[in-house]
């Protein structure tokens, strides 16, 4: 397990806030993670958690969701970036099917709506399911936001390293593995491995 590190993946400030306290242990994404040779790639098993705000859309959450987020205009970021937990990304699961992912809506923050959206855009391509195993760090750390930070892209590198010891599990164990277990029974057999 790391130490340290710079990795961090960009997700919306509500999704994060959503892990942090254990209401959800799943995030939904469709390619432009990371794509090399035309393959889904995750760059990072240990990535830290960088909340954003631009592009969070309350009509695409589940209404006790979608309440706690604030529109802001195009471009807007804040001075300063709150980083307040890192995660492990456990499974990766790639799938197609709308009943699927129907099935998988109690265990995560959006709505039906987001998933017709999401498996229509890239349409041959997998929704793919990442679960997340979230730990808080025991003081935010405020960083400078930078330029280089900003745009439509998943994985960044922050300029300074993160210390990501001690840290706290927002779920137990046995809760974590208990919710790892019956989203996998619902996906079945589509485990993706990764190349970390």
């Amino acid at each position: 397990m790391l130490k340290t590190t710079i990795h961090a993946l960009k997700e919306w400030a509500v999704a994060v806030k959503a892990l942090e306290q254990g209401e959800t242990i799943m995030l939904l994404r469709k390619g432009g993670i990371h794509e090399q040779g035309g393959r889904f790639r995750v760059a990072h098993e240990e990535i830290l958690l960088y909340p954003t705000y631009e592009h969070q859309q309350s009509f695409m959450l589940k209404a006790e969701y979608g309440k706690d987020v604030q529109p802001v205009t195009s471009g807007w970021h804040p001075e300063t970036v709150a980083i307040g937990s890192w995660a492990e990304i456990t499974d990766i699961l790639p799938v197609s099917d709308e009943s699927i992912v129907k099935a998988l809506l109690p265990y995560h923050i959006w709505n039906e709506y987001f998933i017709s959206d999401r498996l229509i855009w890239k349409a041959r391509q997998p929704l793919y399911i990442l679960l997340l195993r979230t730990y808080k760090l025991p003081k935010v750390q405020e960083i400078p936001y930078r330029r280089e930070y900003g745009g439509c892209k998943s994985w960044i590198d922050l300029a300074q390293t993160i210390n990501l010891q001690p840290a706290e599990p927002a779920l137990s164990d046995f809760a974590y593995k208990q919710l790892v277990t019956e989203i996998r029974g619902i996906v079945g057999d589509k485990l993706y491995a990764p190349s970390f």
